[in-house]
């Protein structure tokens, strides 16, 4: 597959990426047993964790040397890329491989991740949960393919995921083989923002942690948002 769309060089110091609060905690069981025990707890924790079983030896399509080591946070970058839906595609990038999606604003991060999480609470019937998301800031400098300002909007930014999500993942695919960092495209959850996926691991530099949002729905879709200042 070609890329029928246009190049541009990105170039941007502070992206944000929004990441459940889960995964920035130390491991729950650390707090439970003795300083002896914490080698054996290493080892169970790295037989379960889609991140280190990566690093060591990759996914299905995703080459453990494409990771990256000895960066500030690359723990980050690296779980971003290990885990990945198992059964179900995402806008860029679908099962054995997983991709860092990020936004300009802080705001278009919240749309994004709020409509995910309504899809999964309706698959349950229960429109009750608070849950607590992390800023992980970002920059980005090289060539990305770029889908702003495409009238009428290419397949792949289809509001519905069963139409949008493939031909993602084809164009995704393409990107990766013509040597590309990865795209830029406009929010399709909001209005006039801006979202970037970079494709492959060692696009995502200077990686640095911000503020904790809390996000919380109360019995019906539509969450209560809470950003400290």
């Amino acid at each position: 597959m070609g890329i029928a769309f246009p190049v541009s060089h990105v170039s941007h110091d502070r992206t944000v990426r929004l990441v459940s609060t889960a995964r920035l905690r130390a491991p729950v069981l650390a707090k439970l047993v003795p300083a002896s025990d914490l080698d054996a707890l290493a080892e169970i924790e790295g037989a379960t964790s889609g991140r280190l079983r990566a690093q060591e030896a990759g996914t299905d399509r995703l080459d453990r040397r494409e990771l990256v080591f000895g960066l500030p946070h690359a723990h980050f970058i690296n779980a971003a890329f290990s885990y990945a839906l198992p059964r179900s595609l995402n806008r860029f990038n679908g099962p054995g491989r997983g991709a860092w999606y990020a936004a300009l604003l802080v705001e278009t991060c919240i749309a994004e991740v709020t409509f995910h999480m309504e899809r999964e609470l309706a698959n349950v019937g229960d429109y009750n949960a608070t849950v607590e998301y992390a800023e992980l800031f970002a920059s980005f400098v090289g060539d990305f393919t770029d889908l702003r300002g495409i009238d009428p909007a290419p397949d792949c930014l289809h509001p519905d995921p069963a139409k949008g999500y493939p031909a993602g993942n084809r164009l995704a695919d393409a990107v990766r083989s013509a040597g590309h960092y990865g795209i830029v495209y406009p929010s399709v959850r909001s209005a006039g923002g801006v979202c970037l996926v970079a494709l492959i691991p060692h696009a995502v530099q200077s990686v640095a942690q911000g503020r904790v949002l809390q996000v919380t729905w109360t019995g019906k879709p539509g969450p209560h948002i809470q950003i400290p200042s």
